[in-house]
């Protein structure tokens, strides 16, 4: 008998696939060189999809305790990411009178990436990390107040406690990766102050949809949202959604505002109707446009491995840039491992050294490229592919040529 599954937010049972990626190790567990012989375990990358509320969702297979141990991903080492971030803290400021009088706390606040910019600027901050390895260096190197635990209902009860509300309560790519996303909610309702703001960012899962990044899919992420889906989650939580914004960030993402239901002080942006006007005409309110998905998702993946088949029979060297968690989804799901690519690099150096979690494939340091001048460079973080093709510009010198696999398989010279 098939085991029943229910809703995380709303509870109702939920009967519909949206994709079945097989099976996939935590994208984000690298593995030591020195272990490379021994067994990983693999969870099921099977995304369901709620016909009552729409929530895009994955199961919960490890706790995100689990999950977010010795992490290994730190915002800092993406000057795009970077600029965004400081952006953001310059709109707060001219748009949202966020001041030297505000308490601004950042939920997933990773190595004190954005919150160093509002410090800069003597307006007062905390963050909230769980992963403590990466809390450590926001605390030391950057100087940021940061809490290492998980956000909810419970720490947000004891913040207020202590006295701590938020004028401005923040997140970004992280309300997908809480499994008890009411909870967290919850908690974002109690510690905001009467005249707060929250705002969120995440991919959006129109763009997941129409552009086919299937592979933005792993454990970490346990819901993959829409505005219309969000929507609902905030109001059952007592908060109003008053503006949106759409960002290039992250192949395409939202950036939400809100505030408590009953504040007068925000005045509902046109761009709220606008979106889910948008959604809407997408199908996303409808559940027979989350079951065609899959079809496209194939074609990716007989698409990518003919290219690297048809390349290895002309004995052509391939290597990978960015040891991304998205990547590891689409190695693991098309099967690529050493017998197509020759090694992976990335900047990050709590990677290098490492193998990827599933292909084993190992990481090293980008001067690697220099040094083997390899024929073909597959990027893995195509969200980055400007800033990475730039960074790479050296390798016209040999002719080395980039290969880009999502929306669709493509070569750049």
């Amino acid at each position: 008998m098939r085991k029943k599954i229910f809703c995380r937010f709303c509870q109702h049972e939920i009967k519909h696939t949206f994709i079945d990626l097989g099976m996939s190790p935590l994208s984000n567990s690298y593995i030591s060189m020195d272990k490379s012989e021994q067994g990983q375990i693999s969870y099921p990358l099977h995304v369901r999809v709620c016909d009552q509320c729409f929530l895009v969702q994955l199961e919960e297979f490890e706790t995100p305790s689990d999950i977010f141990n010795d992490y290994a991903y730190f915002s800092s080492f993406s000057t795009s990411w970077l600029k965004h971030a400081k952006d953001y803290v310059e709109y707060m400021v001219k748009n949202h009178d966020i001041n030297n009088h505000s308490q601004v706390v950042e939920i997933a606040s990773n190595d004190g990436y954005l919150l160093q910019y509002f410090k800069e600027v003597d307006i007062p901050v905390l963050g909230i990390e769980p992963a403590k390895n990466v809390a450590e260096v926001a605390k030391k190197e950057k100087g940021i107040p940061t809490i290492s635990e998980f956000f909810g209902t419970a720490l947000a009860q004891k913040l207020v406690s202590e006295g701590k509300k938020a004028d401005l309560l923040l997140g970004n790519n992280v309300l997908a990766h809480v499994p008890d996303i009411n909870d967290f909610v919850a908690g974002m309702k109690i510690l905001l102050a009467d005249d707060g703001i929250v705002t969120m960012e995440f991919p959006h899962l129109l763009n997941l949809i129409e552009k086919n990044q299937f592979d933005t899919i792993y454990h970490e992420h346990f819901s993959y949202l829409s505005f219309l889906t969000v929507q609902q989650i905030f109001a059952a939580h007592g908060l109003r959604l008053f503006d949106v914004q759409e960002w290039a960030t992250h192949g395409g993402s939202l950036r939400i505002f809100a505030c408590h239901a009953n504040c007068s002080r925000y005045i509902v942006s046109d761009n709220v109707a606008r979106i889910l006007e948008k959604e809407k005409k997408a199908g996303l309110d409808q559940i027979n446009t989350y079951l065609t998905f899959s079809e496209s998702v194939k074609k990716v993946k007989y698409d990518l491995l003919s290219c690297l088949i048809e390349l290895k029979r002309q004995n052509k060297n391939i290597v990978v840039y960015g040891a991304a968690a998205k990547g590891n989804t689409l190695l693991n799901y098309c099967g690529i491992r050493q017998e197509f690519i020759d090694y992976a690099v990335d900047m990050n150096p709590h990677k290098q050294n490492t193998l990827l979690p599933g292909s084993c494939i190992p990481v090293y340091s980008p001067d690697k490229i220099r040094e083997t001048k390899p024929d073909y460079i597959l990027i893995l973080p195509w969200n980055l592919k400007e800033e990475i093709m730039q960074q790479l510009h050296y390798v016209k010198a040999w002719g080395a040529k980039f290969l880009l696999p999502i929306p669709e398989v493509e070569i750049v010279e």
